[in-house]
């Protein structure tokens, strides 16, 4: 049988993931388990009906990045029914955030479609093999995290007071959120886990709980309509690779923006004068947050034609001309290898929430159309079925014969929590576990002022930007989760110490 690493978002998926191993399955299959269990048992940070991008490097193969990215919905509607059925709210969370929720907030949902899409070519156990932690832990009940208790602080009454069913499974009778580390039972959603386990993803696309989604969002003004969910595909793309050091690391492709800048940020930090941080690395690798940033901002948000502009930024990476030029919620995330060499990275994403859930379905919907920092052109978008922007980056990296999967939640600090975990061990040759805890800075982009961003513990060079140092270790800086299997020392895993994590080495 073949051995595991894993890294996730809790113990409990850690734990499915464990299970799924000791059933005969691959890095593949255990991730898909364990990212089950994380999408529908996180309540506010992430849920099904959402998006997932699936990052997967066979032993032999070729990288693929499996694209479950939420999509523009409106299919057969009249123009004039577009851009309706939408309420903006504001929440102190993360410094203060505005954000579209309701119906027409709602995107065409991917991650199921990804989800069977990897399992269908790279799956070794039964399609319900995959389903039976996560529909055990919501019928049974389980712990609500420290992060989903945070978050919900903010947005239980705001965005999660929408549905009766999902207001009344937070929170006490009296209205009070239940205390972290309460149980949680979702009404509906074993049931509809258990369904899909049964007949697989096209009852959600076309069979009657597709039906139950679209026509909720349609009743109530939004755009999603049951012909958005039937045409939906997960797409398979060659993953892209960037080179640092001995490594090659896949990860996401445009559309999605994340993995390129990530990609450009390491391009750009792979010739680091010294290795280990000092004022002279750490200066380079503010300027190449800022540098990466900027362009996303000023070409990539907006772009007619985002694979150029992807392609513009690895150009100026690759070439040094990138650093000339400044002469300026909610996620998880799971890695697995095996023994055999393949390496799984997925991300999964619901956005801040619509606060929708149709009735008898236990699902609560996305409103990633309604993520405004991150859909900058709002509830319309653009053309129908067109994917939406994204951070996220699930990647596996191979080099000296070992394989290593990682990712991070953290909207866009993933991307710069990753860059400064890849350097830290792929060129400073940190050990795993240190690689992910050592203080991390951010260039922060998304207010009218740029600042850094910084946690203790670093000696940070000069600079011109404003600065804020955080007094502890923060989930702010993203929570990165890695797992890996190494030519010389074997399999490990570390989970980031900014959050609550699982991880587990399974060993037939």
């Amino acid at each position: 049988m073949t051995s595991v690493a894993v890294a996730t978002t809790s113990q409990l998926a850690a734990d499915a993931a464990r299970e799924v191993a000791g059933a005969g399955g691959n890095a593949v299959d255990c991730a898909l388990a364990a990212g089950l269990v994380t999408i529908n048992t996180e309540p506010g940070v992430c849920a099904l009906a959402g998006s997932a991008f699936i990052t997967i490097w066979p032993k032999g193969g070729e990288p693929v990045t499996i694209d479950g990215n939420v999509a523009i919905p409106g299919a057969g509607l009249d123009a004039a029914e577009s851009g309706k059925g939408a309420v903006s709210v504001s929440m102190n969370y993360g410094g203060g955030i505005k954000t579209l929720i309701g119906p027409g907030s709602v995107a065409i949902p991917g991650s199921l479609a990804a989800i069977e899409c990897a399992w269908k070519k790279y799956g070794d156990v039964s399609w319900d093999a995959l389903f039976a932690p996560a529909i055990r832990a919501t019928r049974d009940g389980f712990a609500l995290p420290a992060a989903c208790h945070y978050y919900l602080g903010y947005s239980g009454d705001s965005i999660f007071g929408r549905s009766a069913d999902g207001y009344n499974a937070l929170h006490h009778v009296d209205g009070a959120l239940r205390d972290a580390g309460s149980t949680i039972t979702i009404p509906h959603l074993g049931d509809t886990l258990e369904a899909i386990a049964k007949e697989g993803a096209r009852l959600f696309y076309e069979g009657e709980l597709g039906a139950a989604i679209s026509d909720h969002c349609r009743e109530r003004g939004g755009m999603l309509t049951r012909k958005d969910l039937a045409s939906y595909r997960a797409i398979e793309r060659p993953a892209l690779i960037a080179e640092i050091g001995d490594w090659s690391i896949a990860t996401n492709p445009a559309p999605a923006i994340g993995g390129t800048v990530l990609s450009a940020m390491l391009l750009a930090c792979s010739d680091l004068p010294e290795r280990i941080w000092n004022h002279a690395t750490l200066k380079q690798l503010i300027e190449t947050q800022r540098a990466c940033l900027d362009f996303r901002i000023r070409n990539l948000d907006l772009a007619e034609n985002i694979e150029a502009e992807a392609a513009r930024l690895i150009d100026h990476a690759r070439s040094g001309q990138l650093l000339n030029r400044w002469t300026s919620a909610s996620t998880v995330h799971t890695s697995v290898v095996d023994s055999s060499g393949t390496g799984c990275a997925m991300t999964a994403s619901s956005g801040y929430g619509s606060g929708e859930m149709p009735a008898g379905t236990g699902l609560w919907l996305n409103n990633c159309l309604g993520e405004i920092e991150l859909n900058r052109r709002g509830l319309d978008a653009g053309p129908v079925g067109a994917r939406l922007p994204s951070n996220m980056a699930p990647s596996v990296a191979r080099g000296n014969g070992s394989v290593l999967a990682a990712g991070s939640p953290g909207a866009d600090r993933i991307t710069t929590a990753l860059q400064q975990f890849l350097i830290n061990y792929l060129l400073f040759e940190m050990p795993l576990e240190q690689a992910v805890a050592h203080p991390r800075i951010h260039v922060d982009t998304s207010g009218e002022e740029v600042r850094l961003m910084a946690e203790p513990g670093l000696d940070l060079p000069d600079t011109d930007l404003p600065l804020h140092v955080f007094q502890k270790r923060s989930m702010y800086f993203g929570g990165v989760g890695t797992a890996v299997n190494d030519a010389i020392t074997g399999l490990a895993s570390a989970a980031d110490p900014r959050r609550e994590g699982g991880t587990c080495i399974y060993e037939p």
